[in-house]
């Protein structure tokens, strides 16, 4: 019950549920205890042209799109790569709106492939949104775009504002 008992506990969960070294396998079914049935993951980015590497740089006329997933969908598409690489990502900045039983939650991220690598590899922004149902805090949805060399982050998201 700790990791939803509060907005700080199931946004630290968040993270830490995703992140870790390389080889290690993470705990998806404590992943799946944070979130509402049926509640939504969708990450953003630029839709590229067939076989165009997805490190090609942007030219900055690329349609968006944003791909929805439910938890395990997330799963499926995430595990390789967060188990396989290691990954560890972190909040960095925070803004909250709440009303009622409700929460939004503006988290500024970086991402490392090691928990002490010197420099991130990627920073976005996760817009999620919570319910509290009168016991304990769920996430019902996440969505999320990574920044881009045409896309930088403003300096506003960089520091707290609660």
């Amino acid at each position: 019950m700790t990791d939803v008992s509060s907005i700080d506990a199931i946004i630290a969960a968040l993270y830490d549920v995703i992140s870790g070294p390389a080889g290690q396998k993470r705990d998806w079914a404590r992943m799946r205890t944070l979130f509402l049935d049926g509640a939504r993951l969708m990450p953003t980015a630029a839709k590229r042209p067939a076989r165009t590497p997805a490190d090609a740089p942007l030219k900055g006329d690329e349609e968006y799109a944003t791909q929805v997933l439910d938890v395990d969908g997330f799963i499926a598409r995430a595990a390789e790569f967060l188990e396989g690489e290691g990954f560890f990502e972190h909040e960095i900045a925070r803004r909250v709106l709440t009303y009622g039983h409700i929460a939004h939650v503006w988290s500024t991220y970086e991402g490392r492939v090691g928990s002490v690598d010197s420099k991130p590899f990627v920073r976005g922004v996760n817009s999620i949104q919570l319910l509290n149902d009168g016991r304990r805090w769920w996430v019902v949805s996440i969505f999320w775009e990574a920044e881009t060399p045409l896309t930088p982050l403003p300096k506003k998201y960089l520091k707290n504002a609660r």
